[in-house]
C-alpha cells in the first residue's frame, strides 16, 4: 500500500505541475491570440482565426503526437530528446495552445460583449485606447468570462490524463503501472481506480475556488 501511494503521489505531483503551468501559458497567450482574432489586419485575423479552427477542430491527443513526434519522425531531428523532461515539455507546450486558443475565444467574446459605447465614452474623456482596455474592458470582459474561462478549467484538469498516450508518468500512468509489474506488482487494477480519487479531490479543491472567485467577481455587477 505504501509503495502504491508513493508512486500515485509522484504522477499526481506531475499532474499537477502540467495543469499549473498550461494555465500559466495559456492565459496570456489566450489574450494575444484573442487581440490577433480581432485585428482589423485581415491577413492577421484570418490567419489567427484559421489556427484557432485547426486546434478546436482537432483533438488534443493527436495534437499531443504531432507536437511530441513529428520533429522526430519527419524532421529527423528530434528536439524533445527521449528522458521524462522531453516529454513534459512537449506535452506543455501542446496543452498551452491547445488551452489558449479556446481561451482567445471566450476573451474575444468578453470583448465584444462590452458597449461600444463605454469605449466611446472614454475617447471622449480623454482616455487612450490602452487606458480604455484595462480601465474599461478589461474588468467587465473578466466578469463575464469567468463563469466558461471555470469550465474550461475543470475540463484541463481531467485532460491532463491525455499526455499518458506520449508515455508522460502522471497519475493514471502510475496507476496502470500496477497491471504491469511495477515496483513488483502486476495484476493489481485497483490503484488505477483509485487514480479517480486524486481528479474528484482534484477538481473539488478547484471547483471551490472558482466558485469563490465567481462570488468575488458579483461586486462589479
Amino acid at each position: 500500500m505504501p509503495v502504491v501511494i508513493g508512486a500515485l503521489n509522484q504522477g499526481f505531483l506531475q499532474t499537477l505541475k502540467l495543469f499549473s503551468i498550461t494555465l500559466l501559458g495559456a492565459f496570456p497567450l489566450g489574450l494575444l491570440i484573442a487581440f490577433g482574432s480581432l485585428s482589423k489586419i485581415k491577413a492577421i485575423s484570418l490567419t489567427t482565426q484559421f489556427i484557432i479552427w485547426i486546434i478546436r477542430g482537432t483533438p488534443l491527443m493527436i495534437q499531443l503526437l504531432i507536437v511530441y513526434y513529428f520533429p522526430g519522425l519527419v524532421l529527423h531531428t528530434p528536439i524533445w530528446g527521449g528522458g521524462e523532461s522531453g516529454r513534459f515539455l512537449a506535452a506543455a507546450i501542446a496543452f498551452i495552445i491547445n488551452y489558449a486558443c479556446y481561451f482567445s475565444e471566450i476573451y474575444r467574446g468578453g470583448i465584444q460583449s462590452v458597449p461600444v459605447g463605454q469605449q466611446e465614452a472614454g475617447l471622449v474623456l480623454g482616455m487612450t485606447k490602452k487606458q480604455i482596455f484595462f480601465h474599461v474592458t478589461l474588468l467587465q470582459m473578466i466578469k463575464r468570462i469567468v463563469p466558461p474561462i471555470s469550465n474550461e478549467i475543470i475540463t484541463l484538469v481531467k485532460d491532463t490524463a491525455l499526455a499518458r498516450i506520449i508515455a508522460l508518468q502522471e497519475i493514471i500512468w502510475a496507476g496502470q503501472a500496477f497491471m504491469k509489474g511495477s515496483h513488483g506488482i502486476s495484476g493489481a487494477i485497483w490503484p488505477l481506480f483509485f487514480t479517480a480519487f486524486y481528479y474528484l479531490i482534484f477538481n473539488g479543491v478547484v471547483t471551490v475556488m472558482l466558485t469563490k472567485l465567481e462570488r468575488k467577481m458579483e461586486y462589479f455587477r
